[in-house]
């Protein structure tokens, strides 16, 4: 005989020595806007349209986190916990100096008890002093060892001392060797979502300083008329009034991508992990030699066989030239 379960339960195991319960899941698909690019049927304009449509309508603002300005995040890490490693150098001696006042207390006192029970000691007539010699021996042997136990002491501080210098020597010579970043250079990299072609990587020596006027004077220069769709994070470049002006200009579409989903940008994720490998063997002075850097990329990227394009082993240039053929 069946029955019909109208709701399924999780299973539960005990056989491994820990209960395990099973996760039910849920009947209902999630619904997020990158879904309209499941349905076959819509050509990639339409379904970049319905993309914004349906964006706008579950995105709601969020406060811009604070931009970190100064040297990369992890070298800031880096600096942060050297400069908290010599703080705790600093206030260890202050910290040791205090334990030693309480332990050279402790030995004037004791040093000070020796000498008194010395002096009364010699003081007492010869027949005291030959009756109490069993009680002054073991104090003078106590002594003995007391005094013996502060030489290693002070040995142990001096070992402890040149210790601590050369911990600190090797740290601020450590701190030496970590790259100091007086200026900031800013790369604003645009990519052709289709070809992969670099439109252009305009140069920005303002740094963290740049300003949406700066970047859309600069997309009014490389941006193609016939472009449909802009695709970008959420920076504030991006969402600046003056952007937004620019889009109503040029007839374009702004796409904004999921919030922490830089993949929903892959293309252009690619390509800065690209551009970072490459430069990482490039050396320069200043914003100068690094422009010459970037324009000697370009033109090496885009003439490059790829091999994610629709067209294997083709350069972007070269997949660029089919299209506009077709």
């Amino acid at each position: 005989m069946r029955h019909e379960v109208e709701e399924k339960l999780p299973a539960v195991s005990g056989s491994s020595g820990h209960l395990v319960v099973e996760r039910c899941k849920d009947d209902v698909a999630p619904d997020y806007p990158g879904r309209v690019f499941e349905d076959p049927e819509l050509d990639y304009a339409a379904a970049m349209r319905e993309f914004v449509s349906a964006s706008a309508q579950v995105n709601q603002p969020e406060p811009q986190p604070a931009v970190e300005t100064g040297p990369s995040l992890s070298h800031q890490a880096e600096i942060r916990q050297f400069h908290q490693a010599e703080v705790r150098l600093r206030q260890e001696p202050r910290e040791v100096r205090q334990r030693q006042a309480q332990e050279d207390a402790v030995w004037q006192t004791l040093s000070q008890q020796h000498q008194e029970d010395e002096a009364d000691f010699r003081q007492k007539a010869k027949a005291d002093r030959h009756q109490q010699r069993a009680v002054h021996q073991a104090k003078v042997e106590l002594w003995k060892s007391q005094r013996d136990a502060r030489r290693e002491t002070l040995k142990k501080r001096q070992q402890e001392d040149a210790d601590w210098r050369q911990q600190r020597q090797a740290l601020l010579a450590r701190m030496k060797t970590l790259p100091i970043v007086t200026a900031w250079i800013a790369i604003l990299v645009i990519i052709d979502d289709g070809t992969r072609q670099c439109l252009g990587l305009p140069l920005f020596a303002a740094g963290s300083h740049v300003t949406a006027e700066m970047v859309v004077s600069a997309l009014r220069i490389l941006l193609p008329a016939e472009l449909q769709f802009l695709i970008s994070d959420r920076g504030v470049h991006f969402t600046a009034e003056v952007f937004h002006q620019l889009a109503k200009e040029m007839g374009f579409i702004h796409v904004v991508v999921a919030r922490h989903r830089p993949e929903s940008n892959g293309i252009a994720e690619r390509f800065v992990r690209t551009l970072k490998e490459w430069l990482a063997f490039q050396s320069w002075e200043n914003d100068q030699d690094l422009r010459v850097h970037l324009d000697r990329f370009r033109p090496e990227y885009n003439d490059r066989p790829h091999q994610g394009l629709g067209i294997p082993g083709l350069s972007p240039n070269e997949f660029a030239n089919r299209i506009w053929l077709m």
